[in-house]
């Protein structure tokens, strides 16, 4: 009998290793606890194979990246580049269903559109489009090391009785739709997170990347390039750790008033409020963005986010979103020996600093480290 071995999401992730990581000191986003009580609409269905490949094809399902280094050449809107199943192990996830045997089931999730996006399942989806159009991972698909009467067979080889058992099979789906709240997605991000377990953990961003997948997603990729945000920071972060430091400074810029801890649901409630730029344009982030990084690099330099050797996620937030405050009310910075002068006393002072180096997410030091940034670089001519 074929074995079998569910597809979970840190498949997904890949393997990246965080031993290069540009260090950054932050809290640990990822054992913050949402207070949700999860409103949450579940069914059973069962898909026949052929309508999962057919539903694929016409991008009805659709396989969410966690990054965002999308493959160039696909036909396959969503399937990102981690299929890591061996052949063996999709050859006989192939011969189970023409056996008839049972398979695992999938996790979809209900999207507003009526799209549904797989949750948990990529690998076995992936493998049946992969044989039905006979080609995976660039090369002919077709069946081997299985029984006699299957082996060296693709889809369109199999006897007419095979192809009708295999487009007949069912594999049960498990189907969620959040209830309320309405506008964010809350739950299902809870939802992700349980499914995330063993392996390489998805971090945070990597679950909004996938959640909250749209217009506003590919900005926050596009500015992540920008020349003077990639000095002040560093390397690229391969669990897109500088991405949620571009949505953080957004976030602090546009939406400080709603700020509660924890701070990976205030990053979510944001995203989820500009996922497709109903609130800023992209024009407008892309401005603010590029102008508050270039005028960092230049009055304060490369180290500017750095009060000792690591990157201060919280010196990050307050310094950009002050400066942008400054530059949205006044205009350009003309004085960059008053600016360098007032980031010193900035860093200097012990309240900024408490705020910036413990309990950064608490309310009180998220409003004591915005205020007094924006207050440091408010009069600079």
């Amino acid at each position: 009998m074929a074995t079998h071995e569910n597809d979970s999401l840190q498949e997904l992730a890949g393997d990246s290793s965080v031993n290069d990581e540009e260090p950054v000191d932050d809290l640990d986003e990822a054992t913050e606890i949402i207070p949700y009580t999860c409103s949450i609409t579940s069914y059973g269905a069962d898909y026949p194979v052929d309508a999962l490949v057919k539903r694929i094809e016409t991008k009805d399902i659709f396989v969410p990246a966690f990054n965002l280094d999308m493959p160039e050449a696909t036909d396959i809107v969503g399937f990102q580049r981690q299929y890591v199943w061996p052949r063996l192990k999709a050859d006989r996830f192939i011969e189970s269903l023409l056996l008839g045997l049972p398979v695992p089931g999938i996790f979809l999730v209900s999207e507003p559109s009526g799209i549904l996006m797989v949750l948990d399942g990529h690998q076995r989806l992936y493998t049946l489009h992969a044989y039905y159009q006979g080609v995976i991972n660039g090369i002919e698909y077709a069946l081997s090391k299985v029984q006699d009467r299957f082996n060296n067979k693709r889809y369109k080889d199999l006897d007419i009785e095979d192809q009708r058992r295999l487009d007949n099979s069912i594999v049960h789906a498990t189907v969620i739709r959040q209830d309320e709240p309405t506008n964010d997605q809350s739950s299902i991000y809870t939802v992700f997170e349980r499914l995330n377990t063993g392996g390489v953990n998805l971090q945070p961003q990597e679950i909004r990347i996938a959640l909250y997948h749209g217009k506003f997603v590919s900005i926050l990729q596009e500015l992540n390039n920008d020349e003077s945000w990639r000095k002040l920071y560093g390397k690229k972060s391969t669990r897109l750790k500088d991405i949620e430091m571009i949505l953080r400074f957004f976030a602090f810029l546009y939406y400080s008033s709603h700020y509660h801890s924890p701070m990976k649901d205030f990053l979510n409630r944001y995203m989820a409020t500009n996922r497709h730029l109903q609130k800023q344009s992209g024009n407008e982030l892309r401005k603010i963005f590029n102008q508050t990084t270039q005028v960092i690099l230049k009055g304060i330099g490369e180290k500017a986010f750095r009060p000792q050797r690591a990157i201060n996620a919280a010196v990050i937030d307050s310094l950009l979103t002050g400066i942008a405050k400054r530059l949205i009310n006044r205009g350009d910075i003309h004085n960059n020996d008053i600016l360098k002068t007032n980031f010193n006393k900035l860093m200097n002072n012990a309240n900024y600093r408490s705020a910036i180096e413990t309990g950064t997410s608490q309310e009180a030091n998220v409003r004591t480290r915005l205020s007094l940034a924006e207050q440091a670089f408010s009069e600079i001519p």
